[in-house]
């Protein structure tokens, strides 16, 4: 079966925007996002329009800032801490990747790590490591946690987790969100040998690794959970673009207890949690 993540991150939606009514009405403060674009790349001036649209929707202010490809480092850094600085702003999203010449780490260290609402920034990932509350965590880990939990309830215990991918945006966090969950968890990557018998013991298979249909179905445990976070562009014996997963869904879907389909998956629910995110953010701002 499909875990359906666009009717998941609606929910979502639908509940933040609850809150955020409720929490305006008690504070009289109103969520704010500002997101950093640098440079003229489509997919990033696509994605982040839909990240502007959503949180409108939902009745939080978005301001989205727009740089030239040549804008300095210093430049960034400078409105940055601005930002920081203003008390109105509750998230920073410097949007991913930037031009080459900018230093994405030194981006991401000046955020104000209680308004990093990509959960990029150091501490973040620290409190996370820690199983600290106060954590602000990466959105696409938080939203492939809810959907194995759309599938197999909020009781993930002694489910033996592998994920495949290892970057500090998907893997590592996941991984650690999963170990919270109680779930014996397994990071595979690039060099781990014998891959597929490492694969056929997950009862939850989370996949990262940006390669078109990577994973087959010889590789799934019959009745598995797969959380498929690829997102790749490939063309059909037609000639015709289309995106696929990391998993090669056509031969899984029959052998997997569920799965997450691409597009309509993963991707809805990464946005979703930057909504709950900056909302957290905005809470945390009246400690």
């Amino acid at each position: 079966m499909n875990i359906d993540g666009t009717l998941v991150a609606k929910k979502l939606r639908d509940k933040l925007a609850v809150e955020i009514t409720e929490f305006k009405s008690c504070h009289g403060i109103q969520p704010s996002l500002t997101v950093l674009l640098v440079g003229e790349d489509s997919a990033s001036h696509i994605y982040v329009k839909n990240k502007v649209k959503k949180t409108q929707e939902i009745g939080m202010i978005s301001n989205e800032i727009k740089l030239p490809f040549n804008t300095s480092q210093g430049y960034l850094l400078s409105q940055l801490e601005k930002l920081n600085n203003d008390n109105s702003i509750h998230g920073i999203l410097v949007q991913l990747p930037l031009p080459k010449h900018i230093d994405e780490s030194a981006i991401i260290s000046a955020i104000n790590p209680n308004k990093d609402v990509d959960g990029f920034h150091a501490i973040n990932s620290g409190r996370l490591f820690n199983g600290e509350s106060e954590a602000i965590v990466p959105c696409t880990p938080q939203g492939c946690v809810m959907l194995v939990k759309q599938h197999l309830g909020d009781d993930l215990s002694g489910k033996h987790a592998v994920v495949i991918g290892r970057s500090n945006i998907v893997g590592k966090p996941v991984a650690m969100l999963l170990l919270q969950e109680n779930c014996t968890v397994t990071i595979a990557h690039s060099q781990t040998i014998n891959l597929p018998e490492v694969c056929q013991q997950a009862d939850i298979l989370v996949v990262a690794v940006g390669i078109a249909k990577f994973v087959k179905a010889a590789w799934v445990k019959e009745g598995a959970t797969i959380i498929d976070v690829g997102i790749n562009r490939i063309l059909t014996d037609e000639g015709k673009k289309k995106l696929v997963g990391d998993v090669d869904y056509d031969a899984v879907i029959a052998k997997c207890g569920a799965i997450t389909p691409v597009p309509g998956g993963v991707g809805p629910m990464t946005i979703a949690c930057l909504l709950k995110n900056t909302l957290t953010a905005a809470k945390n701002s009246l400690r």
